[in-house]
């Protein structure tokens, strides 16, 4: 009898503990965070990824979600670049007065952001923070899958 009536009291306990917990929990931030406070990313720290990876794994092998948040890709909630939702701000992007490349389509736009990281960076962003060397980790393949997935991505509360 007396196993039978604590039983709901742990389960009540349990419940109430969880809930508590995740009210503690801090929303995410939709402001860049300072890029020191980002484990650096040096060559020898990314793998090459030849784009024969699911797109979820490109994503992670590569380390675009230290920085980046990426939709759809688990854990790719970064905030030091901006988030990856080119579908809605690539056109935007392409036709700031500051864009200095040569990109005519958002998928061209991405490359050449991976490639040539410095020719625009987001306002509000750290310039400068980018790898330069991506290119040589990431396999065409693997560019071009990274191009083709974030072009369909959009949000129109993104930046």
């Amino acid at each position: 009898m007396f196993e039978r009536s604590i039983t709901p009291l742990i389960i009540v306990a349990l419940l109430l503990g969880t809930v508590l917990a995740l009210r503690s929990l801090d929303p995410p931030s939709a402001t860049p965070v300072p890029a020191s406070s980002v484990p650096v990313l040096t060559p020898d720290r990314v793998p090459l990824v030849t784009g024969d990876e699911p797109i979820a794994e490109i994503f992670t092998k590569a380390g675009c979600s230290v920085c980046h948040t990426v939709p759809g890709i688990s854990g790719a909630d970064g905030r030091v670049g901006p988030p990856l939702l080119l579908g809605a701000t690539g056109l935007t992007r392409l036709a700031d007065p500051a864009y200095r490349g040569h990109a005519k389509t958002v998928r061209e736009y991405v490359i050449e952001s991976v490639l040539e990281p410095g020719l625009f960076v987001v306002p509000g962003y750290p310039s400068s923070t980018m790898p330069i060397w991506y290119g040589a980790k990431l396999s065409a393949l693997a560019l071009e899958k990274i191009a083709s997935y974030l072009e369909r991505q959009g949000d129109t509360t993104a930046q």
